[in-house]
């Protein structure tokens, strides 16, 4: 598993360039919004399916369905690549 966590002061554009260098469609990825402890869980896990201007797109879902907005991630852990 290889980790991408994005720097407290990176911007919207800056964050999706990370992601975007990180990680490719098909890959198998788990996302979180905020630093791991022992009771918070991964915000979301699944397929990478596209990479939006504005989210990653997970499972082909949109943020209002379980993709993730640039600005709210804190962590992408690549599982499997495609």
């Amino acid at each position: 598993m290889t980790d991408l966590t994005i720097p407290p002061d990176a911007d919207t554009d800056r964050t999706r360039a990370l992601v975007r260098d990180h990680v490719e469609i098909g890959d198998t990825v788990e996302v979180r919004n905020e630093e791991r402890t022992e009771d918070h869980q991964t915000d979301v896990t699944g397929e990478v399916t596209g990479l939006e201007a504005d989210y990653l797109e997970i499972d082909g879902q949109s943020p209002e369905n379980g993709g993730v907005r640039y600005d709210e991630i804190h962590t992408v852990s690549k599982i499997e690549s495609a």
